[in-house]
């Protein structure tokens, strides 16, 4: 009975994690382009830093985040043991 239940929920868990990143990937780049030229107007202007991230830059930087956060939870845990 408990396998069944298990199996029934993976599709839930995993559409939760992609809808997750997605959300995640519209906030990297709403938020980059809402507060990186505001703080750093002289270096956009040059073009020392871009102004908006693609799609494909925010997916890498979201990506990067998720495995730092992934890293920073699985050390808290093994700490905790410990």
């Amino acid at each position: 009975m408990s396998k069944k239940w298990f199996l029934a929920i993976i599709p839930g868990v995993l559409a939760l994690m992609i809808l997750m990143f997605v959300v995640a990937l519209f906030l990297i780049k709403i938020l980059w382009a809402w507060t990186i030229p505001d703080i750093f107007p002289g270096a956009v202007e040059q073009n020392l830093i871009v102004a908006e991230l693609s799609w494909l830059t925010s997916f890498k930087l979201a990506l990067f985040v998720a495995v730092l956060f992934g890293i920073a939870s699985s050390s808290s845990k093994h700490e905790r043991k410990n």
